[in-house]
Parts: structure tokens; sequence; C-alpha cells
């Protein structure tokens, strides 16, 4: 089976927890924000989750094998899944942990890792990876479900985001040769980071953190994924890059141009709603 996914859900939240509210947000919605992992906050009818909204596009996209990364001490996540699982998916979770002297996870390269090492079982298929508090589209999935190169990742326009200047400043952007493949790919670019990684039509194109990976070719880079010496974290595209160089042209790069709504701060959970209801899907 290849219709594995992970999801990473292990982030502590610190940007949604200290964000200030510029609207008209209810209080017990702050208080969600303020108290749970920003995947777990109601956005739908009914006090339905974010997350609910993201496994419903991977389950209609045809990923079925899905698991959720946590941090240790995520109350909320596992707990309502056990009684929600409302598309009957193949769900399980990994725990990311909090090593001692931390305030919060290695990065996403580490939450990656202990994912696959959920599911070991997984080697020789290829995997899903996508953030929690991004609501990708089910075309997105199934762009990555359908390719049949051994390693792909979403090619987002980033003027088609819909997000903010100041926040679409800081995704990663990307570089491809000719054919597509991916040549590299730079976490928290600077302004001439941007302009350079823009094409002859003046698109950049951005990572969104959705890529499919083989399982065999990936696992190598993310053991050994060095810390970032700024951050202090293990973060993906550094894994990627490592990966790109021992294997090259295997990453390949589908372009799209889409919304994608992002959960960040709390004055993002309107945006959302209103976002839900023009799918339809609430």
């Amino acid at each position: 089976m290849n219709d594995n996914l992970i999801i990473l859900a292990a982030g502590i939240s610190s940007r949604m927890k200290k964000s200030t509210v510029g609207s008209d947000l209810k209080a017990e919605l702050i208080e969600e924000a303020n108290l749970k992992p920003k995947s777990m906050i109601s956005v739908g009818k009914g006090g339905r989750p974010f997350m609910d909204y993201l496994l419903f596009h991977a389950a209609e996209s045809g990923h079925n094998n899905i698991v959720i990364v946590i941090n240790e001490r995520d109350k909320f996540t596992e707990k309502y899944y056990k009684n929600n699982n409302t598309w009957d998916l193949n769900l399980s979770f990994a725990k990311q942990l909090i090593p001692q002297g931390r305030e919060k996870p290695l990065g996403t390269a580490d939450a990656v890792l202990q994912g696959m090492k959920k599911k070991p079982e997984w080697s020789g298929q290829k995997l899903t990876i996508c953030n929690s508090d991004n609501l990708y589209s089910v075309d997105a999935f199934k762009a990555l479900l359908n390719d049949e190169h051994p390693c792909s990742m979403i090619d987002y326009n980033r003027d088609g985001l819909g997000v903010e200047p100041e926040r679409v400043n800081a995704f990663s952007v990307i570089w491809k040769d000719e054919r597509g493949f991916l040549e590299d790919i730079v976490e928290k670019p600077n302004t001439e980071d941007i302009i350079k990684a823009a094409d002859e039509n003046g698109r950049v194109g951005v990572s969104m953190n959705i890529f499919r990976f083989d399982y065999d070719i990936a696992l190598p880079a993310l053991e050994t994924c060095p810390m970032n010496p700024v951050r202090n974290e293990k973060e993906l595209p550094t894994a990627i890059k490592m990966m790109i160089k021992e294997h090259p042209k295997t990453m390949n790069t589908i372009p799209f141009s889409e919304k994608v709504p992002d959960l960040t701060s709390k004055d993002d959970i309107q945006k959302v709603q209103r976002y839900l209801e023009t799918l339809g899907i609430q």
C-alpha cells in the first residue's frame, strides 16, 4: 500500500498562544487557542476541529493509512480521534518527545522521523507528509498520490496562496531545474533569496510543507539531519537538501496555484471559518 500519510501536529503552537485578538472572536475559542494544539481548535459547526477538515481532504484523495505525530504534552488529539474517526481511517499516533532542557520538540525533520519509525513496515513504500495547520486541497493530495517519481512536492505560486505578504515572505522558496526537479530549498528566505527564486515570468515557487517521499530514500537524511545552529531545530528542508544531494533528480515539483488556509494566529480562526463556509463542508 502507498496510501500512507504523516501529519505533523507536534508543535507547541507558541505563535497561536502568544498572538493577540484583533477581531470579535468568541471567548471560548480564545480559551481553546490558548490551551489546545492549533489543529484541534473548533473551527466548524458542532465544535469540529481544524484537523477534521484536513483528514476529510486526505480521505477524499485516497490517503487512508495515517500517522498523526503529536508531542508528549498533547492531551487532546489522540483522545478525540479514538471516538471521532468519522471516515473509518487507519489512524495511529506517534509521539515526538521534548528533550530535557528544551521547551519544544526537535523540529520538523525529527517529527517526520518519529512518524516513519512508527511504521517500519512502510519500508519499500511511499508516503505523503504535511502540516496539521494548513488545509491542503483534495487536488493537491491527489497530485502527490498519483505522481510516479520517487519523491515529489507541491510547488505553490506564492502569489496565489491568499496569505498576507508579511507572512508569505517567511515561506521556504524553491529552485527547480529545467525538468522540474528540485535543486534547492531555502527555509526563512531573505529578500535576495526570493528575487533569485523567481522564474522568467516572476513566479516564485514556495513550499507549504507537503511532500511525497520514498521511505528508504528519505530515512537516512532524516536520521542524520543536523540541528540548525540559529534556530536550534532539525528542519525538514535541511533533510530534503541532504536527500537530493545524495539522490539527484528524485524530487519532482508539481506546480499549483490556489489558496491554502493557514491556522497560525488567533485572527486566523475566523478566516478559516469563513473559508469553510465557502467550501460548504461545515
